[in-house]
C-alpha cells in the first residue's frame, strides 16, 4: 500500500491535518509545539484508492526540545519511506530557516513533493502563498486543515502522483498486542527490540511516548499488530493537558486490545499503579502477560526469580494464573518469549470448547462436590455451556442460580483452568434460571 508523510517544522498543523485524512481524532493536537513525537500511522481513501499516511513530530535544529535529535531520525525515516511528502508550511509566519533547510533535504531526497501551505483561512491569506514558491518545490497548495478546505484538491493531487498499487492489501483482522506500564519502564525499548528498528523514541525522560503508536509485526511465523502505548500514572499526578489526552489514548488502547503486555521495572516492584492497570486489563476482559524488565539490574540469589513470582502472585490474587516473564530489553533477554507467550494467551482467549466436551468434564465435578446447601435446599446445576461471546463466558443453569456464592464460582474457575488452557485469560461464570 501507498505511503504519504506528513512533514515540516514544529506547530504548523500536521496532527490536525492528519487527523482531518484518516478521519478520526488519531494523532494528539495541541498549541504546544513539539507535541508529536513519534511517527503515527493510519489509514484513508480518496476517490476509491486507499494509502496509508504517516504523521511526524516537527523538524527543528538548536532547540530546547531534549528529543530534537531523535525526532528528527524519525522525520528522515518517514521521509525515507514515503511514496509522495506533503510538505506543509504556515502562511502567516512565512519561509523560515527551518522551512528553507527542510525544502533542502526534501529536494535530495528525489521523491515526490507537494508544496502545502496551511492556515490559510480566509481568501485574503491565499495571496501570501505566493512567497512559497522561492523553495523550489513547484505550485503550492493552499489549505485550512482546521477546516478543511482546500483538501479536496490537495488530495486529487496526492492521487495523481502516487504509484500504481502492486498488491492490494486487504485490512488484516490480526491479534492486538498492547504493551501497557506505568512511564518509563520500557515499553518503547521493547518495542524498538521486537521491531529490530527504531520505530519508537526512547529517552531515559518519564513520557517521552505520547500517543499510542501501532506497527505491524510479521516475523518467525507471527502475524499481528503491536502497539506501544504512553506511560500511566496516577491521576494526580497527570497536571498538563498533553498527558490527560496520552492517558486517555493508552486507556483506550487497552480497550480495543486482545492482550496486553503489562511491564514494570523489577528495581520498583509492583505498585499501586501497577495493579490499577491490572485491574483495568481485568475488567475489561483482555488477556495479560507481565513482563518485569530490568532484571538484569537485580541482585540474584539461589531463588530469587521464583521468590519474586510469589510476591507478584500474592498481589494478584485471587488471579493467580497470569504468566510472568522476567526480561532484560537492554540486554535482549528472553524479548521472543514474551510474544510466544502473548500469542498463545490470545490463542487461549479465542477458545471455544463444545457443548457436550464441556458437560462431559464439569457435570460429573458438580454431582461430585455440589454447591453447598442454603436455607435447607439443595441447589443442583444440570446443565452447563459456553457463550458465544468474544471472550471466554459460561453458563451454568440451575434450579437455584442466585444461592451460589462467590467460593463456589471461583471452584468451578479453578476446575475449568486445570483442564483447558485459559493461562493469562479472564473467565466469565454465570447462573442461570434452568
Amino acid at each position: 500500500m501507498a505511503l504519504v508523510a506528513i512533514v515540516g517544522r514544529p506547530n504548523v498543523g500536521k496532527s490536525t491535518l492528519f487527523n482531518r485524512l484518516v478521519g478520526m481524532r488519531k494523532a494528539i493536537v495541541d498549541d504546544t509545539a513539539g507535541t508529536t513525537r513519534d511517527r503515527h500511522y493510519g489509514k484513508t481513501d480518496w476517490c476509491g484508492r486507499e494509502f496509508s499516511v504517516i504523521d511526524t513530530g516537527g523538524y527543528s535544529v538548536n532547540s530546547d526540545d531534549i528529543f530534537e535529535e531523535e525526532i528528527r531520525k524519525q522525520v528522515l525515516l518517514a521521509i525515507d519511506e514515503a511514496d509522495v511528502i506533503l510538505f506543509l508550511v504556515e502562511v502567516s509566519t512565512g519561509i523560515t530557516d527551518l522551512d528553507m533547510a527542510m525544502a533542502d533535504i526534501l529536494r535530495r531526497s528525489g521523491k515526490k513533493v507537494l508544496l502545502v501551505v496551511n492556515k490559510v483561512d480566509n481568501n485574503s491569506l491565499e495571496y501570501g502563498a505566493a512567497e512559497f514558491y522561492a523553495l523550489g518545490l513547484g505550485d503550492p497548495y493552499t489549505i485550512s486543515s482546521m477546516s478543511g478546505s482546500g483538501t479536496g484538491e490537495l488530495l486529487d493531487a496526492v492521487i495523481a502522483a502516487l504509484p500504481e498499487d502492486t498488491v492490494t492489501e486487504e485490512i488484516a483482522d490480526l491479534p492486538r498486542l498492547t504493551i501497557v506500564g506505568r512511564p518509563n519502564v520500557g515499553k518503547s525499548s521493547l518495542t524498538n527490540a521486537l521491531l529490530g528498528t527504531e520505530r519508537n523514541i526512547v529517552t531515559p525522560i518519564s513520557g517521552t511516548t505520547r500517543d499510542s503508536i501501532m506497527t505491524r509485526y510479521n516475523k518467525f511465523g507471527m502475524d499481528f499488530y503491536l502497539v506501544d502505548t504512553a506511560g500511566l500514572r496516577k491521576k494526580t499526578k497527570v497536571n498538563e493537558s498533553l498527558e490527560f489526552f496520552s492517558v486517555l489514548r493508552s486507556i483506550r488502547a487497552i480497550e480495543t486490545s486482545d492482550v496486553c503486555i503489562l511491564m514494570f521495572d523489577a528495581s520498583q516492584g509492583i505498585e499501586s499503579q501497577d495493579m490499577n492497570i491490572f485491574n483495568l486489563i481485568i475488567r475489561n476482559k483482555k488477556g495479560c502477560v507481565i513482563v518485569v524488565n530490568k532484571w538484569d539490574l537485580i541482585e540474584k540469589g539461589n531463588n530469587t526469580m521464583k521468590e519474586y513470582r510469589e510476591q507478584i502472585r500474592k498481589k494478584l490474587a485471587p488471579f493467580n494464573d497470569i504468566p510472568i516473564i522476567f526480561t532484560s530489553v537492554l540486554n535482549k533477554q528472553r524479548i521472543l518469549d514474551v510474544l510466544q507467550t502473548a500469542i498463545r494467551v490470545y490463542l487461549s482467549r479465542a477458545r471455544r470448547i463444545p457443548t457436550s466436551e464441556f458437560n462431559d468434564y464439569i457435570l460429573p465435578i458438580i454431582e461430585e462436590t455440589p454447591p453447598p446447601t442454603t436455607k435447607g435446599k439443595y441447589i443442583r446445576i444440570k446443565y452447563a455451556m459456553q457463550l458465544p461471546s468474544p471472550t471466554p463466558s459460561f453458563a451454568f443453569f440451575a434450579n437455584l442460580p442466585q444461592y451460589i456464592k462467590e467460593p463456589y464460582k471461583r471452584f468451578l474457575e479453578n476446575k475449568i483452568r486445570e483442564h483447558w488452557d485459559f493461562e493469562g485469560v479472564p473467565l466469565q461464570l454465570f447462573f442461570r434460571q434452568k
